[in-house]
């Protein structure tokens, strides 16, 4: 993922909106654009200016049915964006968490048989 792409995803998720669009485009794929407008107190404009965003981002893709604009999630940009970040880190506490586990088990050992 380039920086252009990572910069607009980020953008996108930083509205509390358009979060709330992605949440209702993921279970109900296939919405509509005016069925996702029902849910806001704002513009029908503004809720495509909000979509224009997403879809910049690669958030969400739509098709067009007529004259109905149907809607889809795409988790790929998120789950990129997990991926850069999380990846690197995951393997550091993954590491620490055996270490951790190794001694404790050692420890336990070590007590029974002192107990013996």
């Amino acid at each position: 993922m380039d920086t252009s792409q990572l910069d607009r995803v980020l953008a996108a998720m930083a509205h509390p909106s358009r979060r709330r669009m992605l949440d209702l485009v993921s279970s109900v794929p296939g919405m509509s654009v005016t069925a996702v407008a029902s849910h806001f107190d704002i513009s029908r404009i503004a809720v495509m200016k909000h979509l224009r965003i997403l879809e910049a981002a690669d958030l969400i893709t739509s098709r067009k049915k007529g004259r109905v604009r149907h809607l889809f999630f795409n988790p790929v940009p998120i789950q990129l964006v997990y991926d850069r970040w999380t990846t690197q880190y995951a393997g550091f506490w993954a590491g620490r968490m055996a270490d951790l586990k190794t001694r404790i088990e050692g420890r336990a050992e070590m007590e029974e048989i002192q107990s013996a």
